[in-house]
């Protein structure tokens, strides 16, 4: 979806129509978790601190945002891709890989549904999305960011190797800025810079993912379309308009998203066994602590006394805290088998 919390917001309340906007945040606090395009042209991006984006846009306007709404629309477009596939792999509210190969209106090419799906999206919310095709998911992904917004581009087979190896690597999906600028250091620019470059070398500098990039910039990525991906975690966090700074203050906010968890566990229906608390200080710094019980966790009575074990720790709160985080991992939650096979498809 094209900008979606922030397209949202643009559909329901028209006077935002054509004007920067960032849902999350304030002017003075927080963190932005979506931003329009108009606010996008002046450098504004989601997770920026809202002063940030208030800095270089002066004009923003901050809105709250209404995940409810969101779930609602998002279930909208999850059904509409379920007419053509039940191989939907949600990667978000907003974002999905389809595997249309065998798909169930029996069209043969993968450019027509794709065409069909953004246009039956518009149709059914009035938002626009974006659509990459090609012929696995680092492709497909890194395609559907190219014509953004309201854009569709095919990668074909026969271009594939040629496409990766113009691509600059800062747009490479599963490279970050910060690993962007240690390949430009090292002279990785593109595609065909990183497949000059050995798997010793880049398992060296680059540890695990230095195979996953000596795959992707040759165009191989097997990964399967998986409709039933395992949720590692569940958590819940809050950034403050005014910092902590009292330790009764922190445990008492703590107490407030502890209840809050029980409640998204219960609605996800899992358990856990690790409690996990993150915690970004004033001047931005952040820490995380853990601690594993020997029993499934799913009610704020049973992980409490973790999360107090924890911030006995009185150097946790020494310093003003902006954001409190709280959330169970080592979930019991088991991978299904996926079992796929390859048919041909015209593009």
């Amino acid at each position: 979806m094209d900008a979606f919390y922030a397209s949202v917001e643009q559909r329901d309340k028209p006077e935002l129509k054509g004007k920067p906007v960032a849902v999350g945040g304030s002017r003075s606090r927080g963190v932005v978790a979506a931003a329009s395009y108009e606010a996008r042209k002046f450098g504004v991006r989601s997770a920026m601190p809202s002063v940030t984006a208030f800095r270089r846009c002066p004009d923003i306007i901050f809105v709250k945002p209404r995940f409810e709404v969101y779930k609602e629309v998002s279930h909208v477009i999850r059904n509409i891709f379920f007419e053509y596939t039940d191989l939907v792999e949600p990667l978000s509210l907003d974002e999905a890989y389809l595997d249309v190969t065998n798909n169930k209106i029996g069209l043969p090419s993968a450019t027509l549904i794709a065409e069909e799906i953004r246009k039956k999206i518009f149709e059914s919310t009035k938002l626009t999305c974006s659509a990459g095709i090609s012929i696995n998911k680092f492709l497909a992904k890194t395609a559907s960011d190219i014509n953004k917004p309201n854009g569709l581009k095919l990668i074909k087979p026969d271009e594939a190797v040629s496409f990766i190896e113009k691509l600059k690597v800062k747009d490479f999906f599963g490279v970050g800025q910060v690993t962007a600028e240690k390949m430009k250091r090292m002279g990785i620019h593109n595609g065909l810079d990183l497949k000059n470059k050995s798997l010793g070398f880049l398992s060296k500098n680059f540890g695990k993912s230095g195979v996953y990039y000596y795959n992707i910039c040759r165009g191989i990525d097997d990964r399967e379309v998986n409709p039933n991906r395992i949720r590692k975690s569940v958590s819940i966090e809050n950034t403050y308009d005014n910092d902590l700074s009292e330790y009764e203050d922190v445990l008492a906010e703590l107490q407030t998203l502890s209840k809050a968890l029980e409640k998204r566990l219960s609605n996800n229906q899992v358990k856990g066994k690790t409690v996990n608390i993150k915690i970004k200080y004033a001047d931005f710094e952040q820490v995380t602590r853990s601690k594993t019980s020997q029993v499934w966790l799913s009610k704020h009575e049973d992980y409490e006394s973790l999360w107090i074990e924890m911030m006995k720790n009185r150097q946790l709160t020494e310093k003003p805290i902006r954001l409190l985080g709280l959330g169970l991992s080592n979930l019991n939650t088991e991978e299904k088998d996926n079992q796929g096979f390859q048919l041909t498809l015209e593009f």
